[in-house]
């Protein structure tokens, strides 16, 4: 495995070469970190799979670095007239961003990234590593997060080093990534567009441009069709537990359990009520402010932390459930089961 810490044309040269010859390259987004794949090669797709762990009825999503990309992954001859304008409108208010698209495909994409699917999910990233490398390397890289299937996404690059190791040809560090939790996936092919999965692109956002959008119920889901909408998901070893601001404040001071806060004031109230003068090194809080863009930044990275804490527990405060909160706390859900 090669790991660059400073990324260089000699660095994104390595890097496309390895894509192009079939092996996984972990770059960063602005969400969290991709383990890439040439998305037109299905045995290097396999190797994506089989790196995770991750099942095959699960899609990946395919990230380009243009526009002019876009139908050499998706047919949007197939969208009828209201699908292509919601298309056209959100793909140049909102690419590049953290904002996938479910697409019908173009035949040319293998069937193994789309799980069989007609639909793909497509992305446009706003990050000049992964536009960098993704134009090195033809245009076109499917890329899952670079982690084992269903546990904690990574933000850094060491934490896909500790994760996957030698199952990766390269990792480029590019620091930590600025928004943290994944993108959002929004359906067009279907007459009313759903989010399917709630993420760095605020659903008020799309609505603005758009009119409404249905947020689609992920806990009944067999047979994905985007990625992250398992029940159980971005989940880390430890056990955890997810409560209200209310149900936070009465829970008693347990020495065994981590504790996770969205903010200061609720962790100030819970210390105070609780007379803590101890074992404060398992307490944490996502925003000493309460800014859900600062603390959907630092979710996964802190829980990372924990998970590494030796904590039996983990009891952890839903946030507000408005813009990034309602992907910080789909995430501390699917943590929970």
């Amino acid at each position: 495995m090669r790991y660059f810490s400073i990324i260089d044309d000699a660095a994104l040269r390595a890097s496309a070469e390895a894509l192009c010859a079939g092996e996984l390259v972990a770059f960063p987004t602005e969400t969290v970190y991709g383990l890439g794949a040439d998305a037109f090669n299905a045995l290097a797709l396999a190797k994506v799979f089989e790196a995770k762990q991750r099942p095959r009825f699960d899609p990946l999503i395919i990230h380009i670095a243009s526009l002019d990309s876009v139908e050499r992954v998706a047919d949007l001859s197939l969208l009828n007239a209201a699908a292509r304008a919601r298309f056209d409108t959100l793909a140049h208010a909102l690419w590049p961003g953290p904002l996938t698209l479910i697409l019908p495909k173009q035949s040319a994409v293998p069937e193994l990234a789309t799980s069989g699917l007609p639909t793909v999910a497509l992305r446009f990233p706003q990050h000049d590593v992964a536009l960098a490398l993704i134009r090195a390397a033809g245009g076109a890289i499917a890329a899952p997060s670079a982690n084992p299937f269903g546990y904690l996404s990574p933000t850094r690059a060491e934490h896909v080093r500790e994760q996957l190791g030698e199952k990766v040809a390269v990792i480029l560090d590019g620091g930590p990534c600025a928004i943290g939790v994944e993108s959002s996936v929004l359906e067009l092919v279907s007459d009313i567009p759903r989010i399917l999965r709630p993420g760095g692109m605020s659903r008020e956002r799309i609505e603005a441009l758009i009119g409404a959008v249905e947020l689609g119920a992920a806990s009944t889901v067999t047979k994905p069709h985007s990625p992250g909408q398992l029940k159980s998901h971005y989940a880390p070893r430890t056990s955890l537990t997810l409560h209200t601001r209310a149900e936070m404040l009465e829970l008693p001071w347990d020495s065994a359990s981590a504790w996770l806060f969205f903010d200061g004031d609720t962790r100030n109230l819970w210390l105070n009520r609780c007379a803590i003068n101890a074992g404060r090194d398992r307490i944490y809080t996502l925003s000493e402010h309460g800014n859900l863009a600062a603390a959907a930044a630092v979710l996964f990275e802190t829980l990372y932390k924990i998970d590494h804490a030796g904590a039996s527990v983990i009891h952890a405060q839903r946030v507000p459930s408005v813009g990034l909160g309602n992907a910080i706390n789909d995430r501390l859900e699917r943590a929970s089961v």
